[in-house]
């Protein structure tokens, strides 16, 4: 039975409880061994992490030890999968950019704020994550984000919608849903989800719950290649060097 841990907390307007409960549903449906956390301290226990195949995270605008980021950059880097939405797990600590370089971005605006009417838009030859998913409008914000040029773009939406001095800039397909490697682990990314009633939309939750799944199972692939880096975990700390963990 593969194990995830669901961490919320931060700011409450992200209904991060309910959103934790519905991530957690979705994962008790595919057979998992949930542990749901509201303290970061969940993160303390490094060799707990590395036992672990799924960490979701779902925490806004929170402040975090150099050291429990440490330990989940460590655990991901194994093997163990990230799997997130909207700020719950891009803009959850503002002031880690190792957080962020693990995630693969970093919200920086949502024009118009809530109920921005926009279209999200599949890239459907891209994974079969999103097979058989069609486009779909959504009401809420529309995430403007820094992201990692690595990642694997699985859909966007498009940017202006709403006036601002992003206007004159050129037109911008900006990423919703993204997938990256972290070591040996798996992660997965969707900016959708300002409130629980988004993430529970058919098509967010069923992106979601793949995304979830396809970040867990990188564990067993790792165990089963037989695959490793010789003992060695990116830790941060500003050298951008991979040292002993």
């Amino acid at each position: 039975m593969k194990k995830a841990l669901i961490v919320w907390g931060g700011w409450d307007g992200h209904e991060p409880e309910q959103v934790a409960t519905i991530f957690k549903n979705a994962l008790l449906e595919h057979q998992f061994e949930v542990e749901v956390a509201d303290t970061l301290d969940a993160y303390a226990d490094a060799e707990k992490l590395l036992g672990l195949d799924l960490i979701v995270p779902v925490w806004t605008m929170g402040e975090i030890s150099q050291e429990l980021v440490n330990n989940v950059s460590a655990a991901v880097q194994a093997g163990t999968g990230l799997a997130g939405c909207h700020g719950g797990m891009c803009d959850s600590f503002r002031n880690n950019v190792d957080w962020q370089f693990m995630t693969g971005g970093q919200w920086v605006a949502h024009p118009g704020n809530d109920g921005v009417e926009y279209k999200v838009e599949i890239k459907s030859s891209s994974s079969p994550l999103v097979e058989g998913v069609s486009d779909f409008m959504v009401s809420t914000e529309q995430y403007y984000l820094h992201v990692d040029p690595a990642v694997e773009v699985l859909a966007t939406t498009r940017f202006p919608v709403i006036d601002g001095p992003h206007r004159l800039n050129k037109a911008v397909d900006m990423p919703v849903v993204w997938t990256k490697r972290w070591g040996l682990g798996r992660v997965y990314y969707n900016s959708l989800g300002h409130h629980a009633d988004i993430v529970d939309l058919p098509p967010v939750k069923e992106l979601m719950t793949r995304g979830m799944l396809w970040a867990a199972e990188g564990k067993r692939l790792a165990l089963n290649d037989g695959a490793a880096l010789s003992g060695k975990a990116y830790t941060g700390m500003g050298d951008n060097q991979y040292n002993n963990a």
